[in-house]
Order: structure tokens, then sequence, then C-alpha cells
């Protein structure tokens, strides 16, 4: 079965970071200790949430380790200070994939979008680097939030991948 996937442009997003190294083991962890320690930072900070909080994927090793922030958008680019940091997803065109259901689906889902690409023609803006896959933008946004929506088989995440221009 095809896997609906979108083309769509997407302007620039601003957002909180906390840079992380994990591995795909300890990804999860990560994960659970981010996010509250961003939103914490941005409600001591006076700034509201501008979207769902995202992973962003910078540079990816599976069997090492991946490069990664976790974020959380903002309205407008911010400072950052000690450990969080200001990132910024750039506009571009991307290919996005609504993967529904648990989290420990979503691997599946990104082989399912990159497989889709293949398939397609569709090339994503990616290079190699000593330390794994660099990418231009790879990112998941957590759309649903598993408080208020115990249900996970009714989760959503955004699998999104800039692509590069024809």
């Amino acid at each position: 079965m095809d896997p609906e996937v979108q083309i769509q442009r997407r302007g620039a997003q601003s957002y909180a970071a906390l840079p992380m190294q994990v591995t795909m083991d300890t990804l999860s962890g990560a994960v659970d200790q981010a996010f509250p320690e961003l939103f914490a930072w941005l409600a001591g900070h006076a700034i509201a949430p501008a979207g769902p909080p995202i992973i962003r994927y910078l540079v990816i090793d599976m069997a090492a380790g991946l490069q990664i922030e976790m974020g959380v958008p903002v309205a407008t680019a911010t400072d950052g200070d000690g450990r969080i940091r200001p990132g910024v997803l750039p506009a571009g065109r991307y290919a996005v994939l609504r993967h529904t259901g648990p989290y420990d689906g979503l691997v599946a889902g990104n082989a399912a979008l990159q497989r889709w690409a293949e398939e397609h023609g569709i090339t994503f803006d990616s290079w190699d680097t000593p330390e794994g896959t660099a990418w231009r933008a790879r990112a998941e946004h957590y759309l649903t939030n598993p408080a208020t929506e115990p249900d996970p088989s009714k989760w959503e995440v955004d699998v999104a991948y800039v692509i590069t221009e024809p």
C-alpha cells in the first residue's frame, strides 16, 4: 500500500532547541527529559509555544548514534541561554507523511516515507559525513499531546523531510 505523502511548501519555523546526542535505545528517555525542560524554560521566559513539539534529526547513524534537537516552535526567534539554543527549520518544499499510532511505529513511518520518495524520484536534502547522514531538515512534529489523548492509536506525528528543488 502506498503511504499518503504530501509535498508541502513550508515557511521557516523558529524554535527553542535542546541539542542532544542519543542512540535509538536512549531516544525515548531523552524525550521524557527534554520536553518538560523546554516547556518549563519557555514558561519561565513568558514565551508561548507556536506549535507542537518537534524532534529535528541533524545527523543520523542508526548503529552509532544521532545528533538531534528537541524543539518547541516559537513565534519569534529566541536567543536561548544555557542548554537551550535557538533553532530554525528552513523554508522549503517538504515531503510529509502523517503517522497515526504509537510512537514505536515511527521508524516504519520514516522508512515508508523514504521508500515513497525513492519510488517517485524525490531526493532529500542530505549528505554523507564521517558521523553519518546529515540532513538540512528532517523532523517529526508531535501533533497529539499524550497527556490529553491517552489512546496511542490516535496519536499523530507529521514526519517531514525537506526535498531538493528540481
